[in-house]
Order: C-alpha cells, then structure tokens, then sequence
C-alpha cells in the first residue's frame, strides 16, 4: 500500500530517497528551503556564467556505480565517457597525473621515486586488492552500523569468504599500511596520498580508515567523469523523476517544527503550512534536526545523531571565478589539485576544477567557469574580525599559488566572488558553513557511523553526516539506506 513519505532537503540524499521512493509508487512531497536543487552539488548563476556551488568532479557513474544504478532504477541513464586524465596533481616538488588506467598510474608514480619502485608497487597492489574485496559490498550496500534484525541479516549475507582478509585491517589506518611498506618517511609520496584524501575522507593519512582510504584511491579508477553543466545535473535527473512518478517538489520551503501525533508526522513550514506524513527523511543539516523537534522527541535521538548534531566538521572558503580563455597560454584543465606543502587546508591546499571549452551550459564560447575550494577551521571564522581576515588571507594564497602555475591568470579574470562559511550557510542552510560530513577516521567511520535511523520509528535521516560519509556517492547511499528502510525492499 503506498505510504505517504515527506522528505526534508533537496541534496542530492534527499534527492535520491525521494526518487526511488515515488517510483517505488509511494506519494512523495519534497520540501526544499532554498530555490534550488542539489545543495552542495547545486549551482548558481551570474550573469553568463553558471557555477557549481561545490561538488565537480563526477563519480558513481560507471556501470554498478551508485549514481548509474540510481538512474537506470529511475530509467533516466546518463551516459558520459570517463577522463582518462583524471586530474593533475601540482605539489611543491613534483607533479603528477592521476590516469584512469592503474598500471599506468602506478608506472607514473614510481617514476618519480628512485629507489622506492618496488616499496610503491607493492603498496599500490595491496591497495587496490583491498579495494576491490570492500567493493563486493556496494552491490548489496548493506547498511552500517546495524540497527534492525533484518539489517544484520543483510550483512551477513553480503559477507564473502574474501572478506576474512579485511579483518586484519579493520582498526587499522591508511598511516599503518604506508609504514609496513616502508613508505611513511617518503614525505612527498605521502603528501600526494593526503591531498587526494583531504577532498574525499576529510582527514588524511595518518588517521583515515585503512578500509575506506583503499576505496577512496582506487575509486578514481573505476570512473571519474566531467559532467557537462555540472553536478547539479544530477539533481534535474531525480527532481524530474520526482515529478514524472507524480510526486510533489516545493522550494522555497524551510521546515521549521516537527511533531509526532498518534498517527502521523506533521511538519511546519516557515509560512504556516503543515504536511503529514506516515515517515519522514531529513536531508537537512543534522545539526539542524535537535531544534525541529520537541525537547521529547529530541531526547529520543541517537546518542551518536545527538552527538554529531553538536560536533564541528571543517568548513570552507570557495572561489567563483570566471576566466577570458584567450588571454591564457593554454585553456584549464577540468580538475587540478594545488599544495603548496604547507598543510591540508587554510589555502595550502586546494582543488580546482574549471569548465571545458565549448560547454555552454557554464559559460559562453571563449570564457571558463572555475571553482577553487579548500579547507579551513571553524574557529578561524569565528568572529568579524577574523572572518574578513581569514577571507582575505586564504583568497589570495590560493590566487598566488595559482598564478605561480600559470602565469597571466589574474589578468585573464572577469568575475570573482568568495562563498565564505555565512555564504555557504544561507545557500545550503548549514550552520557555521559546515561542509563534507565527518572526516572518516577510526572513531567516525564504519561500524562507528551515523545511521539512517534516527532512533524514532518513522524518522530516518541522510546526507554527507550519515554512513556511508561525504562526496555524492556517500549521500546517495544513505539516501538509498533510508529508502529501502522505508519500503522494506531493496529497489536497487
């Protein structure tokens, strides 16, 4: 019997719970309190120019990928070719290309690294075997940490015999395999392995999980896609699926209150709507979640929800920037990563990507739309005086070391605008700016993850805070968690 479902926020976890869920034929009402689709993969727009707001770089696309199985379930595919030249990698002492094709990957590494080959090749094999055993998982996803009977049953079921030689390595870290191989003094290697970990498990190699930092270098390789427009194509596919499986969409809509009546949940808008609803999925900022609740149902929350809900993630400063191609030597590739090697945030390290030439869905013929990102602490934002200094000190670190690696491009801009935390904050509602989820260390990740389940019967939650982690694959997949729960069967 079809169930009445209400979605709270239109990332794209949200975006894909209510997706699945009007196709699976239950009545869907999305609520989205900003006037787009997407949230930190949506966009915006100045004059000619169309910018992501964060996401760019396109993963899960790939057949059995989550994002190719979202769509095909959904019977919109979105067929794209993978970069073969993933994105380059610029560091204060060498340079590399990440390549699609492993072994030419690895050749390109360990060329840079006398002495090191057979240390980096060995590494690199335990990796990848590593990551493709953790892959047999992402059929079934079963969802972690365990919260019903049946979901431990579906765990058991997706447990292989190869999955013994993961025990080893549960509690370990990313830090602990570079030592075994004799590779955690080889600074510049390790830098490398940080900054590609940074952008994907929030923290680098000394803490991340061993387990998930195999998949996060070995995922590069199975597709990493440019999508044209941007990400926010991702959120036009399920907000027309939404509509198409006869489902109700409304932006502009911020959900101020909900309560549990004997029957049904009933939220509150900030213009004095209600909405009822036999479940709820919440894809807002769980930091959020406490404050829509009476102090009742708040207390009976998860202790790790409840806890999250009151930790600090990091936060960011971006760049909008629009570039004149013509007065460059050469067009911009799509992705770049620049370090200066000096840490993994606050402008020493950050990810570029640009548009390429001819896609004039982000800007019209001879012009680039770029978007450069890093990462910084909260507390560095924390007061008017240090906002507008932190501001100020981070745009023009990043601009100078982009200017070191290619001379006229500052000159060549045409458009500049920062998106500081209180920007990010008014855009996607996330306070203090608070992006990316959780870094994925030993105390966060796996089995010691936010569950889609809040704790309430009925209320289920999903984004970049809830198992599986940050990035769009890591949402969808809670998206996908709490739908399933939902409708008690697998869809996809």
């Amino acid at each position: 019997m079809p169930q009445n479902i209400l979605v709270i926020g239109a990332g794209i976890g949200g975006l894909t719970a209510a997706a699945l869920l009007a196709k699976n034929g239950d009545r869907v009402t999305l609520l989205e309190a900003s006037s787009e689709l997407g949230g930190c993969a949506g966009k915006f727009k100045r004059h000619k120019f169309l910018f992501p707001v964060g996401a760019t770089l396109g993963m899960g696309l790939e057949s059995g990928g989550i994002h190719e199985r979202v769509f095909r379930f959904l019977g919109k595919p979105l067929p794209l070719e993978p970069l073969e030249t993933v994105m380059e990698m610029i560091h204060p002492d060498h340079s590399f290309v990440f390549l699609k094709n492993r072994e030419h990957h690895v050749h390109n590494i360990v060329s840079q690294f006398p002495g090191y080959e057979s240390n980096i090749r060995a590494f690199y094999q335990e990796i990848y075997s590593t990551a493709s055993i953790v892959r047999t998982m992402m059929d079934p996803l079963p969802a972690l940490p365990p919260a019903t009977a049946k979901e431990w049953v579906a765990l058991a079921g997706a447990i292989r015999p190869a999955h013994a030689r993961l025990l080893p390595h549960f509690n370990k870290t990313l830090g602990d395999c570079l030592n075994r191989h004799g590779l955690d003094q080889l600074t510049a290697f390790r830098h490398m392995l940080d900054g590609l970990l940074i952008d994907s498990m929030q923290t680098a190699s000394e803490d991340v999980s061993y387990l998930l930092a195999a998949v996060a270098l070995d995922i590069y390789h199975e597709g990493a896609y440019y999508v044209p427009g941007g990400l926010y194509r991702f959120a036009e596919i399920m907000g027309e699926s939404i509509k198409e499986n006869g489902g109700v969409l409304k932006k502009r809509r911020t959900v101020m209150k909900l309560a549990r009546s004997k029957k049904a949940w009933i939220a509150t808008d900030h213009r004095g709507n209600s909405y009822e609803a036999d479940a709820v999925i919440v894809n807002a900022p769980i930091h959020l979640l406490p404050g829509m609740l009476s102090q009742e149902l708040a207390d009976q929350l998860k202790k790790p929800l409840l806890e999250g809900a009151r930790s600090e993630t990091w936060t960011t400063l971006t760049l909008y920037i629009a570039v004149d191609s013509s007065r460059l030597t050469h067009p911009l590739p799509p992705f770049r990563q620049i370090s200066t090697g000096d840490g993994m945030a606050e402008g020493a390290h950050f990810f570029m990507s640009a548009s390429l030439p001819g896609d004039l869905l982000r800007a019209p013929a001879g012009f680039q739309t770029v978007t450069v990102s890093t990462h910084s602490k909260a507390d560095l934002w924390d007061t008017h005086e240090k906002y507008d200094v932190a501001r100020e000190t981070l745009s023009t670190r990043m601009l100078q070391a982009i200017e070191q690696q290619i001379p006229g491009f500052r000159e060549s801009i045409v458009h500049l605008e920062k998106g500081a935390p209180k920007a990010w904050e008014r855009f996607t509602g996330r306070p203090n700016g608070f992006v990316g989820g959780f870094p994925q260390t030993l105390d966060s990740a796996l089995f010691n993850s936010i569950s889609h389940r809040s704790g309430i019967p009925g209320l289920y939650v999903c984004g970049d805070h809830i198992f599986p982690g940050g990035g769009t694959i890591g949402a969808a997949a809670s998206g996908i968690h709490a739908a399933r729960s939902i409708a008690s069967k697998r869809l996809i």
